[in-house]
């Protein structure tokens, strides 16, 4: 998530998940780079194998509904603001691989066309926002789920609310220290700065996921990956 002002002392861009070029050593640059392109290609695979074309529409308006929430900044005190970053809830409605693919196309379209986040960082950016979120949001979903009742609507409520906070505060730890390692700003400060400031944000992500996945699950419980097999459980 952008942030636009920035508190304790710190250049804005320091507390933003869309890194900006210079801000990342190229050893840093590098492994995040050769974690994302392996994972999306892993996505490739998966996603043409378990899906085929079936799937295309539903990401493509999964893709226009999260990159359209994306424009949407929501305040937090102090005079920043945060958007949806939209990881879990692609997980929750396409599965991890889709939903990685998703994400990923949405970060790389914000870089070029609205240059939100640096080129030469974007590996690092769709590593923290697209597939920590994803992929660590959906299966945290999943096990909560299943915890609580997989058929009930508490449990895929509490499941989607702890997903979408904590894969927010997990990206926003990943990158304090991504910027630490490359030397930008100490490791203390990056995590007092971006903690704080994430879990506000973070809570925001869950109000806008769980009230759309709500709204999914009373009408169209047939879009999610793991649908219900009753409808409407409690």
């Amino acid at each position: 998530m952008h942030m636009l002002l920035a508190p304790f002392s710190l250049p804005s861009p320091l507390l933003g998940l869309h890194i900006p070029d210079g801000f990342l050593n190229v050893p840093v640059m590098a492994v995040t780079w050769i974690i994302a392109l392996g994972l999306i290609t892993v996505c490739l695979q998966k996603t043409q194998a378990e899906y085929k074309e079936r799937i295309v529409p539903l990401m493509g308006v999964c893709a226009a509904f999260i990159f359209a929430g994306q424009m949407i900044n929501f305040p937090i005190p102090g005079g920043s603001s945060g958007h949806l970053l939209g990881g879990t809830l692609a997980g929750i409605l396409l599965g991890p691989w889709a939903g990685s693919l998703v994400v990923t196309v949405v970060f790389i379209v914000q870089t070029f066309v609205f240059q939100d986040g640096g080129v030469t960082v974007l590996g690092a950016n769709i590593v923290n926002m697209g597939l920590i979120g994803t992929f660590g949001g959906y299966y945290l979903y999943r096990a909560v789920r299943m915890m609580i009742g997989r058929e009930k609507f508490w449990g895929m409520l509490t499941g989607t609310a702890i997903a979408s906070w904590v894969s927010v505060m997990v990206a926003a730890i990943v990158c304090a220290f991504q910027l630490a390692l490359s030397g930008t700003v100490p490791l203390g400060v990056a995590l007092t700065a971006m903690i704080f400031w994430h879990t506000l944000i973070g809570i925001g992500e869950a109000l806008i996921t769980t009230a759309v996945v709500s709204f999914l699950w009373r009408t169209r419980p047939d879009l999610f990956y793991d649908r219900p097999r009753r409808r409407l459980a409690v």
